[in-house]
């Protein structure tokens, strides 16, 4: 009996993970665009507060998808790609985010992000372009 209930303990444990999840580069689909995610540098994630995960193929589907189906929902974790660190998923709240054309994004925002605004500075010295906060770029990219 106590195995059992030991069982279903970690069940609900599990069952209540509220944490991102790894993306499959080359088969998980975007959420929003449903291409497939191959950009380690421009994917992106959300996890709602209830712990479903939605993926992204870049930055502009998933800021899209919160002004869109999202708008309503609490969110537990905004996450981007570090440009610098491809497959490195970080906090968008606190990420700085350029927009270049010397920098393709793979819907064509010209969007990356960087893990703060230092760094966003120095790739904006190297690629020009705008820098942007998490609040900035939603409006700029505002549907």
């Amino acid at each position: 009996m106590k195995i059992i209930q030991l069982l279903l303990i970690s069940f609900l444990f599990t069952a209540c993970n509220v944490s991102p999840q790894p993306i499959n580069y080359g088969s998980d689909a975007c959420h929003f665009c449903n291409m497939t995610i191959v950009d380690r540098q421009h994917a992106s994630q959300v996890v709602t507060a209830k712990g479903k995960a939605y993926k992204y193929d870049a930055i502009e589907c998933m800021v899209h998808s919160l002004q869109d189906e999202f708008k309503e929902t609490e969110m537990a974790h905004y996450l981007v790609a570090d440009f610098n660190q491809p497959g490195q998923l970080i906090d968008a709240t606190k990420a700085s985010y350029l927009v270049s054309e010397k920098l393709q994004s793979p819907m064509g925002a010209n969007l990356s992000a960087f893990k703060n605004i230092e760094e966003g500075k120095k790739a904006q010295e190297k690629f020009t372009g705008t820098v942007f906060s998490w609040k900035e770029i939603q409006e700029h990219l505002k549907l």
